[in-house]
């Protein structure tokens, strides 16, 4: 069972606005410098940091959000020690499931955000054998398949047409086109 007060703060961060913007070449700076600022204040616990999502992919139009996955030693050890750390530092924290809702395995999720409030960054923090690593096939196609990264792109702006304000009906509305390329991305394994 979900507590009042963070059912009412789930529901906040999933009506927010919903925008897809054309590619901006500052996003692997953004992804670079944020990656460099959790390595600095976490070196024992990151094992690695990736940039996935649209942001990941130049070229590519997407919410200007860049999204990092980190794999950590521990999310036991995440939770203690990074957790604090970044919500003093006012980044919306989140313990979130990996698929679906309130289904196992769940992962820490942040949520950067600049002076305005606007959201920059998405940092998954996940362990080695989670499922949110096949994430990095499906930005490897996109990169691969520029017709299959247009696709993407027009999908994603009839979505976000469709869903201004909910972010859950706008992450499900790309669940089949994902699913989908990242299986023609495994077959090409």
């Amino acid at each position: 069972m979900i507590p009042d007060q963070l059912r009412e703060r789930i529901d906040r961060v999933r009506r927010e606005s919903v925008e897809i913007v054309p590619y901006d070449p500052r996003w692997p700076q953004l992804f670079a410098e944020e990656r460099d600022r959790l390595n600095t204040l976490f070196p024992a616990l990151i094992r690695r940091i990736e940039h996935f999502g649209s942001t990941a992919v130049v070229g590519l139009a997407a919410k200007p959000v860049v999204d990092m996955l980190v794999e950590v030693t521990s999310l036991e050890d995440a939770n203690a020690q990074i957790v604090p750390v970044l919500e003093g530092a006012g980044y919306d924290y989140f313990w979130r499931p990996s698929d679906g809702d309130e289904t196992p395995p769940f992962y820490a999720w942040f949520i950067r955000r600049d002076h305005q409030a606007r959201r920059t960054h998405h940092i998954h923090m996940v362990e080695r054998d989670f499922p949110n690593w096949e994430s990095l096939l499906f930005r490897d196609y996109l990169i691969a398949c520029p017709e299959v990264a247009r696709e993407y792109a027009d999908l994603k702006r009839r979505l976000a047409a469709e869903f201004p304000n909910d972010r859950e009906g706008y992450t499900n509305g790309k669940g089949e086109f994902i699913r989908a390329a990242t299986s023609r991305a495994r077959q090409r394994l």
